[in-house]
């Protein structure tokens, strides 16, 4: 089976009902299982909680403010840093308050060692506050905790749509590619790399079936991880250092402002020598995964979503985006709020939850 079709049928399984365990095949998947627990006594369990990012930036912008929720598991919550200018989340807020001079409300309601089956709860807690845009990041431990792939991509599918039908637009960022981390030992380094790979393209086709769309983290998580591994890993080897969670926001910006409706007129028209096209959404995202910063989002050929091979999404390689000054977070606005400011203030909310698994 090639692995667009492998991908297509573990997305089927998910969306549909199914096992889809045979993503790999049962020994491989067995091999993963001892993988994993090779990996985790290696990392060690996790302690303590990252800054929050939650609040306001784009001090002195003009508004209306824009709102994004930021859902999903260390990777978005920015394990491993000690000020909260260093999280993914504070990056990517300042980033979009700039490129798109307005002010900004990030809700940050990421949890260090959170996997799909948590997004539900996350969904709950960011419904409230009617967010323009949700990014999601996660994927990586239900690797290294063999959580089923058709059950994995089935709970991210359903926070997909929940926050689709509530009127906000979703971004994905999928599965990195496990296979440069340190603590996992070759071979079966090689069966994280497939297994995460493979995670991500069925991400990528179960966002896009649910209205979202999807940009890969692949080698933001990847190459670039394992060809400087000092500067872009922590202290773990596992979790990536502050320069890496900034590369994180630099392929994740580009792709929010889209989803916001802040890309420019050059940038929407797809350009073939980026390698940008229209393709069937299983291909698509098998490529997807190998590139980073490779965006899928569904589209239309001669007014039909679908063909032959499956849903139309266009491929884009949007430019990346050099990280501007982070900002510090403000706890409230700096002018005076409006009803629709209000609105989005946590009030009766409760706290943001530390707590931390491994």
């Amino acid at each position: 089976m090639g692995k667009a079709a492998a991908a297509r049928k573990l997305a089927s399984a998910a969306l549909f009902g199914g096992g889809g365990l045979s993503l790999l095949g049962g020994g491989i998947y067995g091999l993963l299982t001892l993988e994993a627990r090779v990996a985790r006594r290696a990392i060690g369990n996790t302690t303590g909680a990252p800054p929050d990012a939650t609040g306001w930036y784009g001090r002195g912008r003009p508004g209306p403010a824009l709102r994004i929720a930021l859902l999903g598991d260390s990777s978005a919550a920015g394990y491993g840093v000690h000020t909260v200018e260093d999280t993914p989340g504070a990056h990517l807020a300042s980033g979009v308050a700039v490129e798109a001079d307005r002010r900004v409300h990030l809700r940050s309601v990421a949890v260090v060692g959170a996997k799909s089956a948590d997004l539900d709860q996350q969904v709950d807690r960011v419904l409230p506050s009617e967010p323009d845009v949700a990014v999601i990041m996660v994927g990586a431990n239900d690797v290294t905790h063999t959580v089923s792939p058709s059950a994995s991509v089935r709970h991210l599918a359903e926070a997909v749509r929940r926050l689709r039908e509530a009127g906000t637009e979703v971004l994905v960022g999928t599965c990195p590619d496990l296979g440069t981390v340190r603590p996992i030992p070759p071979p079966l380094k090689q069966v994280a790399r497939e297994w995460s790979r493979r995670l991500a393209a069925a991400q990528s086709i179960a966002v896009v079936a649910k209205g979202g769309r999807s940009v890969s983290l692949a080698k933001a998580l990847g190459h670039e991880f394992d060809a400087a591994p000092a500067l872009f890993f922590g202290p773990d080897q596992f979790h990536p250092s502050a320069e890496g969670y900034r590369s994180v926001a630099e392929v994740l910006l580009p792709s929010t402002l889209a989803a916001l409706g802040f890309a420019s007129e050059e940038e929407e028209r797809p350009e073939a020598r980026r390698g940008e096209r229209v393709m069937p959404v299983a291909s698509a995202a098998v490529e997807a995964a190998r590139t980073t910063g490779t965006e899928l989002d569904g589209t239309e050929v001669a007014g039909a979503q679908r063909g032959l091979r499956g849903r139309w999404v266009e491929l884009r390689r949007r430019a990346r985006r050099t990280s501007t000054q982070t900002e510090t977070p403000e706890e409230h606005e700096d002018q005076h709020e409006d009803r629709e400011h209000q609105h989005g203030e946590e009030q009766g909310e409760p706290a943001r939850s530390a707590d931390v698994v491994d």
